[in-house]
Parts: structure tokens; sequence; C-alpha cells
């Protein structure tokens, strides 16, 4: 597997998210990422795939294990999140922020990071991008009471998630854990 520590990463973008992946591609080699493109190379092709097999591909790189973390885009970042989205043990997350692409690793372990060409200008997505691959599942909240376990329980459980076996039990999910979180403000620095 490709991984993040080793940094090697995986993109791929639709014709519509192609200018936005060419900005972070050479941000991201320019720090030392080796970069596999397996998207959109010429969006001026008139046989371009279309963004919702660009996103079950780059989806299919995470299930496969070659990849542990993508980035992929579209005009949008929707198209391809919701096809990416498909492929088992994809977790996906559409943003438009710096906080967004922290939260979504920090509380739900998201291993693909979608940005909408059309949205995320190139700064923004430079600093998203970096937010994303140096954050990690948990990071910064340990100061919430149970954040990580709260969170874990419910990665594991999508993870493990089977519609027919859930439709089976009457729509009730197979539990693997149980916690309750509550609202809690940071505590008072020292």
């Amino acid at each position: 597997m490709k991984l993040i520590k080793d940094k090697k990463i995986l993109v791929a973008a639709d014709w519509a998210g192609f200018p936005l992946k060419e900005v972070i591609v050479k941000y991201l080699e320019k720090k030392g990422w080796e970069v596999t493109d397996i998207g959109v190379k010429d969006p001026d092709d008139p046989d371009v795939e279309m963004f919702h097999r660009i996103g079950l591909r780059a989806g299919a790189k995470i299930t496969e294990k070659e990849f542990e973390r993508a980035i992929i885009f579209c005009g949008t970042g929707m198209g391809v999140h919701l096809a990416a989205a498909k492929c088992p043990g994809v977790r996906c997350g559409v943003v438009e922020s710096v906080p967004a692409a922290r939260r979504c690793v920090i509380g739900n372990d998201v291993n693909v990071l979608s940005l909408g060409a059309w949205y995320v200008a190139p700064e923004m997505g430079k600093a998203a991008v970096d937010a994303f691959l140096n954050t990690k599942f948990g990071d910064d909240h340990e100061w919430w009471p149970d954040f990580y376990e709260y969170h874990k329980i419910a990665v594991d459980e999508m993870e493990a998630f089977d519609y027919d076996e859930y439709k089976a039990n009457n729509f009730e999910v197979h539990k693997l854990g149980d916690l309750t979180l509550s609202l809690v403000d940071r505590p008072e620095e020292p």
C-alpha cells in the first residue's frame, strides 16, 4: 500500500476538476510528494472520461488497498464523491474549507478528499489538502471525553455495514458498541 507517511498519494479528476487538480499536483510535487494521477490528462480530449467513472476508479484503488488516501476533483466535488463512496472501505468527504478538511479526518477517518474546482480557490485547495494529509483520526480532541472511542464505533459500524443484513434486522444497525457524548466546552488552558 502506498502510504501518506511515505508521501505517496493518489489523485483523479474529471474535466471540470482538472484545473484545480493540476494546481494541487504541482504543489504536492514541489513538496516532495509522489503523485499518481489516474484521472483525465487532457480536458479537451473528445473521449474524456465521465466524472462517475473517475470516482469509481479512485475508490477502487482505496478498496484494493493500493493507496491509503486519495484526492479527487470534479466541478462541485459531489459527483466524484458519490461514485468513490460506492466502493467498500471508502470514506469520502467533500470539503470547501480547511476546518472541514481537518474535521473530516479527525472525526470520520476520511480517506478520500473531494474538492470542487468551481467552488474551491487554488490557495484554499492547497491549504485543505495540507490539512487532509497532515491530520490523523482523533487528532486534537483528547479534551473531549470519549471522542475517539465514539467516532471509532461509528467508523467501524459503517465499515461493517451490510444493507441486506440491515434490512433483515428490521433496519436496525448491528451495534459494535455504544457511547454517549454531549457537547462540552473546551477546558481552560492553564
